[in-house]
């Protein structure tokens, strides 16, 4: 374990009210930090940055501030193979500066949400150095560790442990000639995984987040925390996965997601870390089924708040997975919402299109052409703010910033598309092919800068860039935003007003309407005592005409919020709706 840094409270003001279950009323703004606002000039974001820009975020209404990884790290994955989880990177700054940074999102009535990545860490960390420096280290067992495969030899193709593929492609497993053994990296092989069968690892891990509870921190957003138990079996064997077709790899993730002691290391972690805290611990849970993210979520079993899932950012994946991305069924959108909706209804939701690993979602599922960005962007927000849960707003997405539109691999940065240009070209596809597959769903598209003015690095910098600046920041920017009413930015402001305002925003049922409409997507939220909300939007360039039977009170009832002011009036249940009009309605 790092050693323990002098605590220095001298900067910090006294943390928000944390009452049980807080986070149900809340909105959360995401921050990557690398490309948030550079304050020195440099290229890349820093904490001095996020302060100086700190009211943008709290006047669009936000109650939570979640910061992507600024710990010491060599940026393999932009700050997601962490060197050290106690310091904070010098690109960004120092404790000093997060301190600060903590002291002034709590001036502002805000809470800070670290991200808690330790499924992995670097290989740079002192514990994995110590782990791969030979089979006696005390550390050994602290990384997951396994000989070649029987009757091969370590360090050959097929040599590996398992047949497992990683996410950022090739094999799981890493040769270290030095020991004569594999490690296991589920993503870069400059992430090893910990191993949290061993009940030291799992100490550190929670002194670790104690430590950051006592500085502040009112929560943590755990990376990919459902991988952390393998299915490892009695000799310590790891099985091979189904094969995958086209390549030598199988699939794993039956063998590391949702694995059988992950329950029991949250509760765990829950018991350790934060029983009586009343902090917010979001789980990201790739690949979780609805049954694990009821355990996961029942406030009883006292393991986690809410989960990200990842089902509806996946139906738009053909055969090829995310790189052959196909066009979004909307009937599928919606009823695979409500399934979650109403799942969680004893659990809890949350609630996102953006982050940075997911592409710009008015390109994705919007229109993001000069018509109708700003209405596609505005309906796209109502439509996901209006339901049961905690919304999540990517910076920038309260701005409608779309995709980049990158049209070289030299313009790239993320680890996960240069791998997979790189393999597909080596089995022989066409470059041009596998670049068209790429642009639209990168995770560079959320990465790009924060777009503030129309200067020339959209006020993100006064140097060059880390990654290039959207050429469409002379427009769409939050100066031009803030001084524009009728702008995304004042619309997610209204939405945020209403989950603060409106308990049935928060507390109502769901019930979906019109499931097989192909362009528009409406639902209730009722609740004892309140009038029914209704929200109907089009989620469509065309004009759409729908009957909401038993509903003409409601659809004559209050307009709570709107994209088009001078939309057309309801006849009884019948409503016809512009392209990508949306409307909040009590009555």
């Amino acid at each position: 374990m790092t050693s323990p840094r002098h605590l220095d409270t001298t900067a910090t003001t006294p943390v928000p009210d944390r009452e049980p279950g807080w986070w149900r009323s809340a909105v959360v703004y995401q921050v990557y930090p690398r490309s948030f606002a550079d304050s020195d000039g440099d290229g890349v974001g820093d904490l001095q940055g996020i302060i100086d820009h700190l009211d943008h975020i709290a006047e669009l209404g936000v109650d939570v501030v979640w910061l992507s990884p600024i710990y010491r790290s060599p940026q393999d994955d932009n700050g997601y193979d962490i060197s050290d989880y106690q310091d904070v990177d010098p690109m960004f700054g120092t404790l000093e500066d997060l301190d600060r940074l903590i002291a002034a999102i709590h001036e502002r009535g805000m809470k800070l949400v670290m991200d808690l990545v330790v499924n992995h860490s670097s290989d740079e960390h002192p514990w994995f150095q110590d782990s791969r420096s030979g089979r006696d280290s005390a550390k050994r067992d602290w990384y997951v560790w396994r000989p070649p495969r029987p009757g091969h030899t370590g360090g050959e193709p097929g040599a590996e442990p398992t047949n497992w593929h990683s996410f950022f492609s090739g094999s799981t497993w890493e040769w270290d000639e030095a020991s004569g053994e594999y490690y296991l990296h589920l993503f870069s092989r400059k992430q090893p995984d910990l191993n949290w069968e061993n009940p030291q690892v799992r100490e550190a891990v929670y002194a670790m987040m104690r430590w950051w509870l006592d500085r502040g921190v009112d929560g943590f957003r755990m990376d990919v925390i459902n991988l952390i138990s393998k299915a490892v079996g009695p000799d310590g064997e790891l099985p091979d996965g189904p094969a995958k077709p086209g390549t030598r790899y199988g699939d794993g993730s039956p063998f590391y997601m949702n694995g059988p002691r992950n329950h029991e290391f949250l509760h765990e972690m829950h018991r350790e870390v934060y029983a009586d805290a009343a902090i917010l611990a979001v789980a990201e849970t790739p690949g979780v089924t609805l049954e694990h993210a009821r355990l996961f979520t029942d406030p009883a079993r006292r393991e986690v708040d809410m989960v990200f899932q990842f089902e509806h950012v996946g139906l738009d994946h053909g055969p090829g997975g995310k790189w052959d991305l196909q066009p979004l069924s909307l009937p599928d959108l919606k009823l695979n919402l409500a399934a979650w909706q109403e799942g969680l209804a004893a659990g809890w939701n949350s609630l996102y299109w953006n982050n940075h690993d997911q592409p710009r979602v008015v390109s994705r599922w919007g229109d993001d052409s000069p018509e109708y960005r700003v209405a596609s962007a505005k309906t796209l927000g109502t439509v996901l703010h209006m339901m049961r849960g905690t919304p999540y707003v990517y910076q920038g997405e309260e701005l409608g910033m779309t995709n980049v539109g990158f049209t070289s691999i030299e313009d790239y940065r993320d680890i996960e598309s240069l791998n997979h240009y790189r393999e597909q070209l080596e089995h022989g596809a066409d470059p041009a092919d596998v670049l068209a597959g790429i642009a639209p769903v990168s995770r560079d598209n959320a990465r790009t800068p924060m777009q503030w003015d129309d200067s020339p690095a959209a006020g993100f910098t006064t140097g060059t860039p880390w990654i290039a600046v959207n050429p469409n920041h002379t427009e769409v920017n939050a100066a031009a935003a803030r001084r524009d009413p009728g702008s995304v930015y004042h619309h997610y402001r209204r939405l945020h007003e209403l989950r603060h305002t409106h308990d049935i925003v928060v507390e109502g049922s769901f019930r979906l309407l019109l499931p097989e409409h192909e362009q528009v997507f409406a639902y209730t939220r009722t609740l004892a005592g309140s009038p029914t909300l209704l929200v109907v939007a089009n989620m469509s360039s065309e004009p759409a005409t729908v009957t909401l039977a038993g509903l003409a009170g409601p659809l004559a009832g209050e307009v709570l919020l709107t994209t088009h002011d001078d939309g057309a009036h309801a006849a009884g249940e019948e409503l016809t709706l512009a392209p990508w009009e949306s409307r909040v309605l009590l009555g």
